[in-house]
């Protein structure tokens, strides 16, 4: 699914970077959290997909976290609220029921696989999601997001992770231009340099990838506005 942003809050740092490591292989933005306090000052400014978030933090409890976000106190925009993933060392049924009825979507006891939790998070991510489908396609392109694989035709794309987030973002919304600043926001985490041309450099790239050996161009640039995926006539077909 398109430009997906994961915030993590969590206090064992060890936890977080092996969270933070698999989940970006999977072609997520990811930031972090370590505190009530910190998760506060980020979820009114980041419209977050999806929070994974601890019970037991330093300065508060994670299950008043989890209804301050389900009732909109920590809103970024008026969209919907993220889907919350417990993570916890408590596994008695009573908390699993306490999670879930603060607003928890999911309930993970730790220890877990870190593969057990990204097969969550791809589940919660296509819940009632209206980008929700695993395969996109637009003209000649086809990306399968589970697989991690897109193709032009018959030709299957050699993409970077953010190349490929950056294809899985426009293919949600062919024909619409979209700005550098929204790929941005959706598609790199808090720690991008709003300032480089880091977004430029990418879609210029992905646009070298899309269109090669005198094929007609997919991916332009739309003067002052971002960018936008063409509609082409169907000449060519997917894989």
């Amino acid at each position: 699914m398109a430009g997906v942003r994961i915030l993590i809050v969590e206090d064992e740092t060890g936890l977080v970077s092996a969270l933070r490591i698999a989940l970006e292989r999977e072609g997520y933005a990811v930031d972090c959290a370590h505190t009530v306090a910190s998760a506060g000052e980020k979820l009114p400014v980041t419209a977050y997909d999806l929070v994974l978030l601890d019970v037991n933090l330093p300065d508060g409890s994670g299950f008043d976290l989890a209804t301050d976000i389900r009732r909109g106190r920590l809103a970024a925009d008026a969209g919907p609220a993220p889907k919350i993933l417990m993570l916890t060392a408590r596994g008695g049924l009573n908390d699993r029921v306490r999670g879930l009825d603060h607003g928890a979507d999911d309930y993970l006891v730790k220890p877990f696989a870190v593969a057990e939790l990204c097969a969550r998070v791809r589940a919660l991510l296509r819940r009632d999601h209206s980008e929700g489908t695993a395969v996109l396609t637009h003209g000649p392109v086809r990306l399968d997001a589970a697989r991690h694989l897109a193709w032009r035709g018959d030709r299957e794309l050699q993409l970077t992770l953010k190349e490929f987030s950056v294809l899985r973002y426009l293919l949600a919304r062919p024909g619409y231009v979209v700005s550098a600043e929204e790929l941005l926001e959706h598609v790199w985490d808090e720690n991008a340099d709003p300032f480089t041309q880091t977004v430029r450099v990418t879609v210029g790239t992905l646009r070298r990838k899309l269109t090669v050996d005198g094929e007609d161009p997919l991916l332009e640039t739309v003067t002052g506005r971002g960018y936008r995926l063409r509609t082409l006539a169907v000449t060519e077909q997917p894989a």
